[in-house]
């Protein structure tokens, strides 16, 4: 009697997940990244599947379209991570995914400061990886990344040599995949902020207690804009975190003051230490308040400026938020336009995905005109290149910013 042991397959034989018969699949195959639950069979097996289960997705007639990964606790229960329904999700594949990423950024900076991995864009869904040097601040906004998280720091530190890893796992993106928000240190050493060069100026970055990663590295292309604008004046920036447009305008382009506001007192020490790191603190202001009620009292003290910048948060960060958004964006408008000297700049920005450009301009130019102001826009930018839109992913391309000329 043959006593030989059956081969052993290494690889477990992986779950199937498949489309209702009238979900659409061309979607999927046109390159939509994610299927929501109410495009999927969500039996008890598949309702039963650990959150960030690596699964094959199939349509209704059982044809494989790709490997996924699940979370039957989110809305999107599965995120497109290979169009390959045989991929391997090992550590070879993550380490291709950061190479591809890493020779793009490259080619577009000579310092490493960057967001080198921009979630769907880049073939991570839900992982967003910036870079401040050597140090690296990954937001695994997904449960497949949080389960895969230590061979995903491993593949980062080999293919990009950095020495500090931070989870960063607080915000709203965590909580809606049923995740638990904590931010910690996983390898290496932290013994401040951060310094990060860019647009001729020095941004200091909390990468441990700050917003997000702790920089915003989307509006460094829009900095250099205003930047250019801001030869010799004064400039009020609304909401500048750390300094963003502030810092840019003073150092890269030659501002002759600038007020920063913004509610956040640790935010504006370190945009403080910025202005001294860049050498232009004689010229930098601070407050902090509110700001509808800075603007509001900034009109009544008749305070004027030559370029004025509002970059808020998401004033509409869902579907169900965007009418009272657009609300706020028209009154961030309205505040902003009435400090503004004739002939000078407004730059109003909005990072809400629910907001389509579209919409976000028509609530700009209400405001403006409700102002009593005349204005010409002359620049409409977005993130940076750093931060590549999915073209089957409206939320991918969340930046817009609009730079208005007031002539009257």
């Amino acid at each position: 009697m043959d006593q030989t042991p059956p081969p052993h397959d290494s690889a477990p034989v992986r779950p199937v997940v498949r489309l209702r018969p009238k979900s659409d699949a061309r979607a999927i195959r046109r390159g939509a990244p994610w299927v929501f639950d109410n495009e999927l069979v969500i039996d008890r097996r598949t309702g039963n599947l650990p959150p960030g289960t690596i699964a094959t997705l199939e349509d209704a007639e059982r044809t494989p379209l790709g490997t996924v990964a699940v979370n039957p606790l989110s809305k999107i229960v599965c995120r497109m991570l290979d169009r390959d329904p045989d991929a391997v999700i090992d550590s070879a594949w993550l380490t291709a995914r950061l190479e591809q990423a890493l020779s793009h950024r490259a080619r577009l900076y000579p310092e490493p400061f960057y967001r080198l991995i921009h979630a769907e864009a880049d073939g991570l869904p839900g992982v967003v990886i910036d870079r401040f040097g050597d140090v690296a601040v990954i937001q695994p906004n997904a449960a497949w990344a949080d389960v895969m998280l230590e061979p995903l720091v491993d593949a980062l530190i080999r293919v990009t040599g950095v020495t500090t890893v931070v989870k960063n796992a607080t915000g709203r993106a965590r909580t809606l995949e049923g995740l638990d928000e904590e931010t910690c240190l996983l390898r290496g050493t932290v013994d401040g902020p951060v310094p990060v060069v860019m647009n001729g100026a020095t941004y200091m970055a909390d990468v441990l207690g700050g917003q997000k990663t702790g920089l915003f590295l989307d509006q460094r292309p829009n900095h250099t804009f205003v930047a250019a604008l801001s030869k010799d004046a004064r400039m009020l920036d609304m909401f500048s975190h750390v300094g963003g447009f502030a810092l840019a305008a003073l150092a890269g382009g030659g501002a002759a003051h600038v007020l920063a506001v913004d509610g956040s007192a640790p935010a504006l020490e370190l945009a403080t230490a910025g202005a001294v790191a860049s050498g232009v603190a004689d010229r930098f202001e601070t407050r902090r308040g509110d700001a509808f009620d800075v603007l509001a009292a900034l009109a009544e003290e008749g305070a004027r400026f030559d370029v004025v910048v509002c970059d808020p948060p998401a004033f509409a960060p869902n579907k169900p938020a965007l009418e009272a958004g657009l609300r706020a964006y028209e009154r961030i408008a309205r505040l902003g336009a009435v400090l503004v000297e004739p002939g000078g700049y407004l730059v109003l920005c909005s990072c809400s995905h629910a907001v389509d450009l579209s919409r976000f301009r028509g609530s700009c130019l209400s405001g403006i005109g409700r102002a009593g102001r005349r204005a010409q826009l002359i620049h409409t930018g977005f993130a940076g290149a750093d931060h590549p839109q999915l073209p089957q992913l409206a939320e991918s391309g969340y930046l817009k910013v609009l730079v208005f000329r007031l002539v009257a």
